[in-house]
This record gives C-alpha cells, structure tokens and sequence, in this order.
C-alpha cells in the first residue's frame, strides 16, 4: 500500500502536513535552540516554566506531564547550571518551590528568542497571506 499523494489528502490533513513539513522538518526550531544552549528540549522547556513563575517541584511535574523522580533529576541538573534555585516553600514546609536565577533567566530569555523567531520563509509571504495566516492561527488557538 502507498502512502496517499498530497493532493489525494483531504484538506485538513493536507495542511497539518504542510505545517509539520514546515516547522517541524524544514524549520526546527528545538534543533536549534537546544544545540545554541547545550541542553534538552525538555530541559529548556521545564526552565521557560520557571522562568515564567517559580513552582513546586510536583506541579512542575505535572505540567511537563512526567513523574516527579524525573522532575527531581531534571531541576538538579538545572540547578548544576546556576539556572534555577531551590527555596522553602512558605505554604508547605514539606515541599520546595523552584525559582530561576538570573542566568536561568537570560537562557529562559534567549530561547524565547530563538523559538518566536519566524522562519525566513513565513516571512517572506506576501502581507494578505501573512493576514490571514494570523488569522487562521489565532481561530485555531482560541484568540479569535
């Protein structure tokens, strides 16, 4: 059996293909950013988190939808880097709340950079396309 020809596609499946082909193969913007800051996805992804607001060690875990052993190795190694600190938490003498350092908050910052920068290609579309790209996005992301 052959995989179906894009334009034997329905639509919808035809433009989550073009997007992936796009943003996933063409532009990979976690290839780069992990390479230029010398770590994980992940780890990249847990410290834009912290960055964002200090959390416990459990409710990190279940934002990144892992299991809070992992959690644990992921802030140690974080915390290796100077990246995040771990503090008391005032509301639970048990548990810690991780906050970033001003290191961790200049690489938080420098891969926000990297992952908001639009591929030339996007960039080169013709404004009325880039409109209604906007468009088409903010509906499908709920800003509409």
């Amino acid at each position: 059996m052959t995989a179906p020809q894009p334009d034997e596609l329905d639509p919808a499946t035809r433009a989550w293909r073009n997007l992936r082909v796009l943003f996933q193969e063409r532009n990979d913007m976690r290839r780069e950013v992990t390479e230029e800051l010398g770590m994980s996805f992940f780890r990249i992804k847990a410290l834009r988190r912290i960055a964002r607001e200090p959390r416990t060690l459990r409710d990190l875990a279940v934002e990144l939808a892992t299991d809070r052993p992992y959690t644990t190795l992921l802030v140690d190694d974080l915390a290796e880097r100077g990246l995040v600190e771990r503090e008391p938490n005032p509301a639970d003498r048990r548990s810690k709340i991780v906050t970033v350092t001003e290191a961790g908050r200049a690489v938080a910052a420098r891969a926000e950079e990297i992952l908001g920068t639009p591929p030339p290609v996007l960039r080169a579309l013709p404004p009325e396309d880039l409109a209604a790209l906007d468009r088409i996005a903010a509906r499908l992301v709920g800003e509409d």
